[in-house]
């Protein structure tokens, strides 16, 4: 039987420092946990590119919004 370790998925807002755990539900806070691995990399990601262009294009539209307001 395979088990992941799971992060509360509110960590950055609840805690000081990740809480990991096998339970589906933060032992500290309740929170609902999600998976603490990275997603696996393929030198071959067909789709790869688009991803990170949209990624890179999230990050200057929350920038310019930042220094608008």
């Amino acid at each position: 039987m395979k088990s992941d370790i799971l992060v509360c998925s509110a960590w950055r807002d609840a805690h000081d420092r990740p809480v990991y755990t096998l339970r589906d539900a933060c032992p500290e806070c309740g929170a609902a946990t999600e998976n603490s691995a990275p997603a696996p990399f393929d030198p071959e990601d067909r789709w790869g590119e688009y991803r990170r262009r949209a990624k890179r294009r999230a990050a200057k539209s929350e920038a310019d919004a930042d220094a608008d307001g």
